[in-house]
């Protein structure tokens, strides 16, 4: 899978290059990209979201609706974003988020913060995503799969201004608590990780170069 870094990118041009992306790889013009880059600030959601759990207009947000699984997410700078973009049909069965979410965990976990997946029980809103021991939340993870080809993915809050979580429902999970690597750096005393070491943790565990 290769590897490919951008900056800071608007919602509205990742979206339509990331279609442009999935028609590339549909075609076979190009193998498994993991793409990495971060937002300006913005809440996206999915089909499912009730819209009373987006942020009030006075929050000054914009709210994007999206094609992917879960529901609202916000992205903002100090916060990591990885599009995925491969060929399930190249890989066999291959449960694509747990694989993320195993993926990522080993990804930070390496850089000292022991992390978990928790699995739904029947009824309840989706926990998927990687979390800490004590239940907060550090990873979202919302794909969608077309034509057997993945688009979207995950995002990680490295250090993102937090106080933006407390405007909205996040995840469709009312009593969530969302929280950044940066946090729980200084909770154990240690230097928080760069943006840098996060992208080159996740690309290896992953497998992109």
């Amino acid at each position: 899978m290769q590897r490919v870094d951008l900056g800071e990118v608007e919602y509205g041009v990742a979206a339509k290059d990331m279609r442009e992306w999935v028609e590339e790889r549909v075609a076979g013009k190009v193998g498994d990209r993991l793409f990495l880059l971060s937002h300006p600030p913005v809440i996206t959601y999915g089909p499912r979201t009730v819209l009373d759990h987006l942020p009030a207009e006075a929050a000054g947000i914009p709210a994007v609706e999206v094609d992917r699984g879960g529901f609202a997410t916000y992205h903002g700078p100090g916060q990591l974003v990885g599009y995925l973009v491969i060929d399930l049909h190249q890989r066999g069965p291959v449960d694509v988020v747990r694989w993320v979410e195993n993926g990522l965990i080993d990804a930070l976990g390496s850089l000292g913060f022991p992390l978990v997946r928790r699995d739904t029980p029947k009824g309840a809103s989706s926990l998927v995503g990687v979390w800490t021991a004590d239940g907060r939340k550090l990873c979202s993870i919302g794909m969608r799969i077309r034509r057997g080809v993945t688009s979207h993915g995950f995002s990680i809050n490295v250090d993102p201004d937090m106080t933006v979580f407390h405007t909205f429902t996040s995840c469709g999970l009312h009593d969530v608590t969302m929280v950044s690597l940066a946090e729980l750096a200084a909770e154990q005393g240690l230097a928080a990780p760069s943006d840098a070491d996060v992208r080159d943790a996740v690309a290896r565990s992953l497998g992109a170069r």
